[in-house]
């Protein structure tokens, strides 16, 4: 009898044992930003955070974060230096990686208040005379497509600056320039869809949203599509995030509609934020 119970508790302890490492042997490593909402968090409260875990489900996967601000050197200090092993939310068709199916396509927009100057292209009128905000990125302040757009048509002394990595001491610090427009300090920004999209949304009342049009002004698109990526060559694990991707493609585009992210792959509305 004792003999049984002995063989009963070996048998236990090595299926535990097998268990665990399966468990860890099946876990997805991601790097991410963990103070950039509506994208991810620490707290895996972003969008993204939310379509890794659909993608590590159907991996089998659990997704394991190594948290890094994006600064210049992300990737080569994270998934290419093998920290991990996929980063969500980047341009498809990134040099030096290889990029997944691209799951939505999105684009800068004309954020701005209800009551407030409204611009439907680069050359209504409005945006010579309305305060105007546009983002700036990178460690060097580099111009985003819409600041270099404006330039070209010679608007420029009405134009505030606004930093993607604003002050990471506070929370969410890209949303700066979505708040400069609730409390009327601009009237008019330009921004990154998902972003002005998701902190439009939570002003009272929620701000409005227009794709800037057109989406192809000068070299720079105003327009991209967003895909995962993984190492360059990983192509075994490339492939099964490409059919995760497809296989959640309803699940997905819930998550972005419920971050309210303007999407130019589904039918466009007027208001993105609404």
């Amino acid at each position: 009898m004792c003999s049984r119970f002995l063989s009963l508790a070996i048998l236990l302890v090595l299926a535990f044992a097998s268990r665990a490492v399966a468990d860890g042997a099946r876990e997805l490593r991601v790097c991410a930003d963990p103070n950039n909402l509506p994208f991810s968090n620490d707290r895996e409260e972003g969008f993204e955070n939310h379509i890794v875990r659909l993608v590590a489900e159907e991996l089998g996967a659990k997704p394991v974060y190594t948290w890094r601000a994006q600064r210049r050197g992300f990737l080569r200090e994270t998934l290419n230096a093998a920290v991990c092993d996929l980063v969500p939310g980047l341009p498809s068709k990134l040099e030096g990686v290889r990029t997944t199916r691209p799951y939505y396509r999105s684009a800068y927009v004309f954020v701005s208040r209800a009551d407030g100057p409204f611009a439907r292209s680069l050359d209504d009128p409005v945006l010579r005379e309305a305060r105007l905000g546009v983002q700036l990125v990178g460690d060097d302040g580099a111009n985003s497509p819409p600041a270099h757009a404006l330039a070209r048509r010679g608007i420029t002394l009405n134009v505030r600056g606004y930093t993607v990595y604003g002050d990471y001491r506070e929370p969410n610090p890209p949303a700066a320039i979505v708040s400069a427009v609730a409390s009327g300090e601009i009237d008019i920004g330009l921004a990154w869809g998902p972003l002005a999209g998701y902190f439009g949304a939570w002003e009272t009342p929620p701000l409005r949203t227009s794709v800037i049009e057109p989406l192809l002004d000068g070299p720079q698109p105003m327009a991209w599509d967003i895909s995962m990526a993984v190492r360059k060559g990983d192509e075994t694990l490339g492939e099964a995030v490409d059919k995760a991707l497809a296989r959640r493609t309803a699940e997905i585009d819930a998550i972005l509609a419920e971050y309210h992210v303007p999407r130019l792959d589904t039918p466009p509305t007027e208001d993105s934020s609404r």
